[in-house]
């Protein structure tokens, strides 16, 4: 049997200062792993020297002309693995978030064919994370996981988790269509429409090491306002095409 091939997709704005050491602790783990893995970083419209250092490292990189967000990054990120065909692609922040080391446990349940996605969680029993986030935004990932899982009957305890993986399937359905503004709450509720696995595993996770989050403290609460009524929205919607 073929072996699946594995994409890392590594989102980055501004992270001039450690994308170079996040694709270092890639490539050590790629000469180690008996899986087929590659990575790609897109630049998404840095406006620091992010560019120049992908260029000086030979990173292997895409980079936007402007500045897409979070969703489009990652959006690009699942179009080039459409395009070169690969069989799993995971979502690997460019920060310094996620532990490497976790891969196996994230894509295991889809190389046995047990999920169809699945999700990096620091709340399942499985993990042994250390690093939780702040109290407020618990807090607020408890809200949003109540919400789907009233919305949908499919309890997601770490919803706003970037550390994910697809297989071909997810991909197909990222590239034509992933939310913009709020892609990782938002997404469950368009990947349970259409009949995709989902999985929660345990992973490691680590306090970012560099740049900024894309969800400040002064914007919080209109973040929660908004993702809210976007997951009611799509709910209402699978509503009524029932």
């Amino acid at each position: 049997m073929r072996q699946k091939r594995i994409l890392l997709i590594i989102p980055a704005y501004n992270e001039a200062e450690g994308i170079v050491e996040v694709v270092r602790i890639v490539d050590q783990y790629r000469k180690k792993t008996s899986y087929d893995l590659d990575y790609i970083v897109i630049n998404d419209g840095s406006t620091d020297n992010e560019e120049e250092v992908l260029q000086r490292n030979n990173i292997n990189h895409i980079e936007l002309v402007q500045n897409l967000g979070i969703g489009g990054a990652v959006q690009t990120g699942y179009m080039y693995a459409m395009q070169k065909e690969y069989d799993i692609a995971v979502q690997y922040d460019g920060d310094g978030q996620h532990d490497i080391e976790s891969i196996p446990a994230l894509i295991e349940p889809i190389l046995s064919d047990t999920a169809d996605f699945t999700v990096g969680s620091r709340f399942v029993s499985e993990s042994e994370s250390q690093f939780k986030s702040t109290g407020a935004r618990q807090m607020g990932i408890k809200i949003l996981s109540t919400l789907i899982r009233i919305s949908s009957g499919v309890r997601i305890k770490d919803v706003t988790s970037g550390y994910r993986a697809g297989n071909r399937k997810v991909i197909e359905q990222f590239v034509t269509r992933y939310p913009s503004k709020y892609p990782e709450p938002e997404s469950y509720m368009h990947l349970l429409a259409n009949k995709v696995r989902v999985k929660e595993v345990g992973v490691n996770m680590f306090e970012r090491a560099t740049g900024e989050s894309s969800i400040k403290v002064i914007n919080s609460i209109s973040y929660m306002i908004n993702v809210s009524l976007s997951i009611i929205f799509v709910a209402l919607i699978r509503r009524r095409k029932r």
